[in-house]
């Protein structure tokens, strides 16, 4: 068996809730189930909680605590796990990445002004991720992270493999308890945290705002750098371009540490530094691997599917865990690094100027001499397991009407059958939780066994837009505009809210421009609203007209208001 290809056909086994699944997946849940790990004398790290670990330093001081998970309840647990360990009250947090900062609430009870370490840029780049691209990435991760699937069965979920769940069931109800950290930097920086030397070394991986933490005294180094699976130069979900290059220097500043212990944000901890060196290693080249052959195929001429079928990870990399493809695969890892590089055009010609989606499925269908005959090649794809061109077949038909659903539901019942099937057959048989998750989720839809239509509409998190002044969440929604219904309007808005603040919004030329709200015409449209009511219409709990009908939106002119509000396409400003 070749672990280093994408799926093995022919090759799936059955996990004990009855998933099928490749043996190495079914395998590697083993590594991430929950357990409390001594590490050195004075650290523990906790696996299997949630989707990453929640580890703990005892210094001469107390104890720090690394990462808060998901929620509340998350770090409860963890808490209560080390408390078996150690009395040693709670000094600080720190976190390594914005990821995992959900659960620090739940430490106040036992440190009620506590200390917390931070990148600079984890505030940033939690308001990021809920604000414009929300709807994308909250799609991204249903799949991804096998939200929407059943937990036994042969759909069911074996692992995401960074962890065995995006969130433990056991923690609903999923309380989040997010504080900002005072203590910030974004470039390498020397303290004393509960009696500890601690160095920071900013090292961007999968966030941009991830960071080694070492501890020199007890030699041992957090990081969020080395997982337990190869690394995801290209996440399923949706992610912005991370360059190979910058996560290396990272990994060298990692190896230099000398480490006697490692701790990373997901995975086992390991100790002993011949073994921690060479893992480092073997994880730094894989990479480099990845990043110098994808270059060296660009610079011959090969397009980007030449580019992906010439690449193949060698098989020393299939020896240890850490660069398996558990998680991602390297052809996705390829196809990213060469778009990072040099953008959408690969010099294929057929590129340059494709013909329209669903204008070249049906020049392709009708090539293939009609429906039927291309779905006889599916069924005969799929009968000689050649999944690859079953599901591109399939595609074919699913993907030839356009609708206004995306396509969820486009294609007659029996295609969308027939690219089901060929997806789970690449799902029962892929190393990678990525594909796997990403192939049966979407599966699941096909077929109708669920419903993720709410995914792709965009409803803001009241939470997360209450972070921020709420004069900011007007210009979210320059993102919703639909042009053809501001053809010909150039119009603006100012939006007053009772706590004070004021925001301005003009609609021209097809987009919506935040403004100044000094410099706003004095022909605007005005209206005042508190932000607890703009929260909600911005989160789809109030519908605008009835915002109006209540008076809680108060405004001269409700005819200019509904005009402007219906160039946006947000369920509850059209209902």
């Amino acid at each position: 068996m070749n672990i280093i290809d994408s799926f093995d056909v022919g090759s799936s086994a059955i996990g004990p809730g009855g998933q099928r699944a490749h043996p190495l997946t079914i395998e590697h849940s083993d590594r991430l189930v929950e357990k409390l790990y001594k590490v050195g004398d004075k650290a523990w790290s906790l696996v299997g909680n949630g989707l990453s670990n929640q580890s703990f330093v005892e210094g001469p001081e107390g104890l720090i605590v690394i990462d808060t998970g998901e929620c509340n309840e998350e770090m409860a647990a963890a808490l209560a796990a080390v408390r078996k360990e150690t009395s040693a009250p709670i000094a600080a947090c720190i976190y390594t990445h914005f990821h995992y900062v959900g659960g620090t609430e739940a430490l106040l009870a036992e440190h009620s002004a506590l200390p917390i370490w931070g990148h600079a840029s984890i505030q940033a780049n939690l308001e990021r991720f809920s604000g414009e691209i929300a709807p994308r990435v909250t799609r991204g991760l249903v799949h991804q992270f096998a939200i929407a699937m059943p937990d036994e069965g042969p759909d069911g979920v074996v692992n995401v493999g960074l962890g065995n769940f995006f969130r433990n069931p056991k923690h609903a109800p999923f309380t989040n308890g997010y504080l900002p950290a005072q203590h910030t930097f974004d470039a390498p920086m020397k303290t004393r945290i509960a009696g500890l030397a601690v160095e920071f070394y900013p090292a961007p991986s999968d966030a941009t705002d991830s960071t080694t933490i070492w501890f020199p005294q007890l030699k041992l180094a957090i990081n969020n750098l080395l997982w337990p699976a190869l690394f995801n130069v290209f996440a399923i979900r949706g992610e912005e371009y991370r360059d190979p290059r910058v996560l290396l220097r990272g990994l060298d500043e990692l190896k230099a540490l000398g480490a006697d212990h490692l701790i990373g944000a997901h995975g086992p901890p390991m100790s002993g530094a011949a073994e921690i060196y060479q893992c480092t290693l073997n994880y730094r080249d894989s990479i480099q691997f990845m990043w110098d052959q994808t270059v060296r195929c660009a610079n011959r001429g090969l397009t980007l599917n030449e580019t992906i079928a010439a690449i193949k990870l060698p098989d020393h990399f299939k020896d240890h865990y850490t660069t398996r493809q558990l998680y991602g695969l390297v052809e996705h890892h390829v196809r990213q690094i060469y778009s990072g590089l040099f953008g959408w055009f690969d010099e294929d010609e057929a590129n340059l100027f494709p013909v329209p989606g669903a204008e070249r499925l049906q020049k392709l269908i009708a090539g293939f001499g009609g429906v039927t005959a291309v779905r006889r090649a599916v069924d005969q794809a799929l009968n000689e397991e050649d999944f690859r061109w079953a599901i591109e077949l399939a595609s074919w038909l699913v993907r030839r009407e356009i609708n206004e659903h995306g396509r969820t539901d486009a294609g007659a019942a029996e295609d969308r059958l027939r690219l089901a099937t060929a997806l789970r057959s690449v799902a029962y048989t892929t190393t990678s939780a990525n594909v796997r998750n990403w192939c049966i989720t979407r599966a699941l839809e096909l077929d109708g066994s669920t419903n993720l239509q709410r995914f792709r509409t965009h409803r803001f998190q009241k939470r997360e837009l209450a972070r921020r002044p709420a004069a900011e969440s007007l210009g979210l929604l320059r993102v919703l505009l639909v042009p053809e219904r501001a053809v010909g309007l150039y119009q603006t808005l100012k939006l007053s809210f009772s706590e004070g603040g004021v925001a301005a919004l003009t609609i021209r030329h097809g987009v919506a421009v935040p403004e100044d709200e000094g410099r706003s015409p004095e022909n605007s449209l005005t209206a005042s609203i508190s932000s607890e009511h703009w929260f909600d219409i911005m989160g789809g709990k109030l519908a605008l007209s009835q915002a109006l009908t209540d008076g809680v939106l108060e405004t001269s002119d409700v005819e200019g208001i509904n005009a402007f509000f219906a160039c946006f396409d947000l369920v509850t400003l059209n209902s």
